[in-house]
């Protein structure tokens, strides 16, 4: 190619002054295109560095710099006395056909089998957006926690660097292992040792890495329904087939999952707060459910996510406190307790399961954050965990009874409200034919989430499976006088106003 024709290319080089990107960044950058979309092409002979300098304005040390770096990453060639050229090594570019103009880039090719059932696994589940509004469920009240002491615990350890700044323990941080068994014991009737518990990055990770390893595809799993749809999606996921079973006032029908689905190999359960109905297995449900899970060589997974916010006696004990065959897997979590951002879960395996768990947990992230373990360790050591409990479930119970309240006095004629002993959200059944998801656009449209329990149902349940018409109303993170507006709100949407 011409010099001439080289120059151009040269001095037609995109270069922004006022930028923040140094100016031999910005030309090593332009080169590198111009090689890689072929304007100039291997072998070919760049211009003297001080014609490079004429041609843009720039000074030789920014050329040399640009260069150097090029020559460093194989796509210039130098020699003393011949110049500089593109390397021949760099291959020449591949045309490929345009795509239309109004169509974006795509896939280079379909993503796998596995790939789009995970990522179809949670298309249906609701994610929070915006700023927070009543009724958003699931969400605890952050403005109680106390961060200054956490920013205090967690400077502390950042001043103390040690060996555990290193990589860590798939399991987790030994002392908040050992923390954990003392507090599930006392609070949850849970005996275990540290070497059960396995420390996530959320309860989310804790089903993902339980379905991956418990079940093949094409295995059957029982899933409340309505239900968790989080937890239905992991085990989609997975491969599995995920068979809906009926909740009514005892909780999971077992009695139905086991006439119409006996071969299953796990069932997913939320017995001590049922979400999002919020009743509670009894006890001949749970004592069911093992007898099925030990008779089937069954897994079970307990999902605990809120049980600490129990507002009339003490936190029920756990599904796997009467666990004698090794079914139960119990799955926690911290983002209800502390705050969401922490992302700060656990599960507690029986003893032949739990070396596997490890295992796996290191294939997917080696170990989860060290520092926010070891704070949560001191938060739990020094007695500030327990006092946030006893505080914020006070908070919660005064929250939860002003919408029960809200709703007696100013909607009793349109909703009838469902179990309100535990957790950090309400449902609530329409008295009225009202239509869910009319109801809940209409909230929205106005400022107010209205979850419809329709969402909680399994797609291809069968009507035994899916809640009567209503909603689920959040209240643990909503002020008092957004929750009064938001009840004003949902009174005109459901009187038609």
């Amino acid at each position: 190619m011409p010099a001439a024709h080289v120059n151009q290319i040269i001095a037609a080089l995109p270069l922004d002054r006022a930028a923040a990107e140094p100016l031999f960044r910005q030309l090593y950058g332009a080169i590198r295109a111009a090689i890689l979309d072929g304007r100039l092409s291997p072998g070919m002979r760049l211009p003297p560095t001080r014609e490079f300098c004429r041609l843009l304005g720039v000074s030789r040390q920014t050329v040399l710099n640009a260069y150097a770096q090029l020559a460093a990453e194989g796509y210039l060639d130098g020699t003393v006395g011949r110049g500089t050229f593109i390397s021949a090594d760099v291959p020449l570019p591949v045309s490929a056909p345009a795509p239309p103009a109004a169509s974006a880039p795509g896939l280079l090719r379909p993503l796998s089998a596995r790939g789009q059932g995970v990522v179809a696994a949670m298309r249906q589940v609701a994610f929070h957006r915006g700023p927070l509004r009543a009724f958003r469920v699931g969400m605890p009240r952050i403005d109680h926690f106390p961060f200054d002491v956490w920013n205090r615990l967690e400077a502390r350890r950042w001043r103390r660097p040690d060996h555990h700044f290193g990589y860590s323990d798939p399991a987790g941080f030994l002392p908040l292992r050992e923390l954990l068994c003392v507090y599930l014991k006392a609070s949850r009737g849970i005996h275990c040792t540290p070497q059960q518990i396995v420390i996530t990055s959320g309860s989310q990770q804790a089903l993902f890495l339980l379905s991956t390893i418990l079940l093949a595809p094409g295995d059957c799993a029982w899933m409340e329904s309505p239900g968790y749809r989080g937890a239905s999606g992991p085990l989609r996921a997975a491969g599995a087939k995920v068979f809906p079973v009926p909740v009514d006032a005892q909780g999971l029908d077992v009695a139905h999952g086991v006439a119409h689905c006996p071969q299953a190999k796990l069932a997913y359960v939320t017995p001590s707060h049922q979400l999002p109905l919020g009743v509670s297995m009894s006890l001949p449900r749970r004592l069911a459910l093992l007898a099925w899970a030990a008779q089937n060589k069954a897994w079970v997974v307990e999902d605990d996510y809120d049980s600490e916010y129990r507002y009339t006696g003490a936190p029920l004990a756990s599904l796997q406190s009467l666990d004698r065959d090794g079914c139960v897997v119990y799955v926690g979590t911290l983002s209800k307790v502390m705050f969401p951002g922490l992302r700060l879960g656990y599960m507690v395996a029986p003893p032949a399961l739990a070396e596997s768990l490890v295992q796996a947990k290191a294939v997917m992230d080696r170990h989860t954050a060290i520092v926010p373990q070891m704070a949560l360790a001191d938060f739990i050591a020094e007695g500030h965990f327990g006092r946030h409990i006893r505080r914020t479930r006070d908070s919660n119970a005064e929250r939860r009874d002003a919408l029960v309240r809200g709703i007696a006095s100013e909607l009793d004629e349109q909703l009838a409200c469902g179990p309100a002993d535990s957790g950090l959200d309400l449902c609530a059944y329409f008295r009225g034919g009202h239509d869910e998801e009319t109801v809940s656009r209409a909230g929205l449209a106005q400022g107010v989430e209205l979850r419809p329990l329709g969402h909680y149902a399994d797609p291809l349940a069968g009507p035994a499976c899916i809640a009567p018409p209503g909603l689920l109303l959040g209240f643990a993170a909503i002020p008092p006088a957004e929750m009064a507006h938001g009840l004003q709100v949902l009174g005109r949407i459901l009187r038609g106003r």
